[in-house]
């Protein structure tokens, strides 16, 4: 489990496909490799990996394919820059929100507009993630534990707002428009919306035998 406060800027050294459906992935990122160890998990990008090799600052990971294909780890190469976060542990402050690392899709970034002392960007998504995103509530982008401002299912949208902070230590201040983001909805919602559901499913089968 994360917490969706990133810790440093990783490095992309290498993304080396391998026979079948995988590839392996080496990232700088001195921070997070302190005390990573063999399968221990890294958020990158929002994407939880399993460490499989450590090296001087460095961590390689195993990616399937379909996670290439279904997250914005398919567009990374030599050089580019990655949000890294370790797993939380018991004793640590959960300054974020649960982020599992489980990204749901992939989003667009639609907008930027600048302004004195933060940043409105906002992110294109797809219907099936952005009916579970609400106004004020939690989502996770490329990672980042970030505070939904407003929802337009007119247009497919949400905003979010960056502050300096966000802007200068993670990938969002360096996106540009068009540019993917992983998104990872807040899990509550999704166990809400499976106990509405089963509960209906239940109701009509009961119903039926009356």
């Amino acid at each position: 489990m994360f917490t969706g406060i990133v810790e440093e800027l990783g490095t992309v050294e290498s993304l080396d496909l391998l026979a079948g459906e995988a590839a392996r992935l080496t990232i700088r990122g001195p921070k997070v490799t302190e005390d990573a160890g063999h399968g221990d998990s890294i958020s990158v990008n929002g994407c939880c990996l399993t460490v499989v090799e450590k090296g001087d600052g460095t961590f390689t990971a195993d990616v399937m394919r379909e996670t290439l294909q279904r997250t914005s780890l398919g567009g990374v190469d030599k050089g580019s820059r990655v949000n890294l976060e370790r797993a939380v542990t018991a004793h640590a402050r959960l300054g974020g929100h649960i982020v599992q690392g489980h990204v749901d899709g992939v989003g667009t970034i639609a907008s930027r507009e600048p302004a004195e002392h933060w940043e409105v960007v906002r992110i294109a998504a797809p219907a099936d993630i952005l009916k579970y995103v609400a106004e004020k509530g939690s989502i996770a982008v490329d990672g980042v534990s970030l505070t939904v401002t407003d929802v337009d299912d007119s247009t497919g949208t949400f905003g979010i707002s960056l502050i300096p902070t966000t802007l200068e230590l993670t990938v969002l201040g360096r996106n540009k428009i068009g540019d993917t983001v992983n998104l990872e909805v807040d899990v509550i919602a999704k166990y809400v919306e499976r106990l509405l559901t089963a509960g209906a499913q239940t109701d009509t089968v009961a119903g039926g035998k009356e």
